[in-house]
């Protein structure tokens, strides 16, 4: 099993920045694909980042793209989320996910395929 503990949230003006990080323990030395996913009130959670087991394949979706950047770091075991222009629509609890993968699988993008999830962390984006 892999624990997960995202930190670096907060309150951040709109056009403003914020890095999040994730910090994975447990049985780290196998290989997990992860991404970062955001729940608004009332509205299903959503991916904003994916990033292969190795780094070097990333995915965003259409909304982030361009302003926000995923990256990990294996030899430290986390992850970390750069968002930059974030917007008051944006303010949701943002949740760290991993799964294991294989070096060679596809990144995926909804919530379901991911098998260990963190507490979240609360994003808010004021006007």
């Amino acid at each position: 099993q892999v624990q997960l503990v995202e930190s670096g949230g907060g309150l951040v003006q709109a056009g403003g920045s914020l890095r999040l990080s994730c910090a994975a323990s447990g049985r780290t030395n196998r290989g997990y694909a992860m991404g970062w996913f955001r729940q608004a009130p009332e509205r299903e959670r959503e991916i904003v980042a994916a990033i292969s087991r190795s780094g070097g394949t990333t995915y965003y979706p259409g909304t982030v793209k361009g302003r926000f950047t995923i990256s990990r770091d294996n030899a430290k075991n986390t992850m970390y989320l750069q968002m930059e222009s974030l917007k008051p629509e944006e303010t949701a609890v943002y949740y760290c996910a991993a799964r294991e993968s294989g070096y060679f699988d596809a990144l995926r993008s909804t919530a379901h395929e991911y098998d260990y999830w963190g507490q979240g962390t609360q994003v808010t984006v004021s006007s």
